[in-house]
């Protein structure tokens, strides 16, 4: 049991040394079922692409259960800062509450990796403040645009990103992606959003979009599942019903943009 513990401590202390994303990524501390989704998420591309560094201040929106969590703290821990701005513990929607219980669970049952991880609550207009106003090198936000359009929140979100970044600092937005030309109750229905609601969203609330990248694509994905993008891995909300078609196109197609705080109004 000791030579156990030992080593679990020797190996967090490893990982929160990396010298590479790429070592966080398929590390051991991650289960094996997501580093399954690295194929269709690149995460290290895409962390590059946002250009975050391990002594940065970076804020992560809506984190989930904690999937870019298990690669973002690490990376940060020694010095830099990572912020996970989650739902807030007193929401009146269940599926709110226990999201962020069992995300801190995860942080409290490997302290060694997660004990610098600040938490945040983020649901306007009540909770808006994602971390002190100005000091932040990164806002990343995965896969949750479409819930903001849907709760009549995408402006409010923004504008809190907006609040939070340093002047110059960036935006980074990854998002499955719908046709242009679909109308925006079907982009919320489907969970697929037009870059240009994105790119329009951002730009009211003060950013310029520097720009994109085809880094999460996936020509595969024609974006028109009949349980909208909750058809494709990893949901599969069919269950069985042709299965292996979903599977083989793999997770959505996704739109990566990046923007940025100007330095000056």
């Amino acid at each position: 049991m000791r030579i156990m513990i030992i080593f679990s401590a020797f190996l967090a202390a490893s990982l929160v040394h990396a010298d590479s994303l790429h070592e966080l990524v398929d590390g051991p501390h991650r289960s094996q079922q997501e580093i399954a989704r690295n194929e269709y998420r690149h995460p290290v591309k895409t962390l590059e692409f946002f250009e975050v560094e391990p002594n940065q201040t970076v804020v992560e929106i809506w984190p989930g259960g904690g999937w870019y969590t298990s690669i973002l703290a690490p990376w940060l821990h020694q010095h830099g800062t990572y912020y996970a701005a989650h739902f807030p513990e007193d929401s009146d929607i269940p599926f709110y509450r226990r999201s962020v219980t069992l995300f801190k669970t995860r942080l409290a049952e490997t302290p060694r990796i997660y004990n610098r991880v600040r938490v945040t609550a983020l649901n306007p207009p009540t909770h808006t403040v994602i971390a002190p106003a100005g000091t932040v090198d990164r806002v990343l936000s995965f896969r949750n645009v479409h819930n903001w359009a849907k709760a009549g929140k995408t402006e409010a979100m923004f504008a809190s990103f907006h609040d939070a970044l340093k002047p110059g600092g960036i935006l980074g937005i990854v998002e499955h992606r719908a046709p242009e030309a679909r109308p925006l109750d079907r982009q919320i229905e489907t969970g697929y959003m037009s870059e240009g609601y994105v790119i329009e969203h951002a730009e009211k609330a003060g950013f310029t979009l520097v720009a994109r990248s085809e880094i999460n694509a996936n020509p595969k994905d024609q974006a028109n599942h009949p349980a909208g993008v909750w058809t494709l891995p990893p949901t599969l909300r069919l269950g069985d019903k042709d299965r292996e078609t979903y599977q083989a196109i793999g997770e959505s197609d996704r739109m990566t943009l990046k923007f940025i705080k100007p330095e000056s109004p």
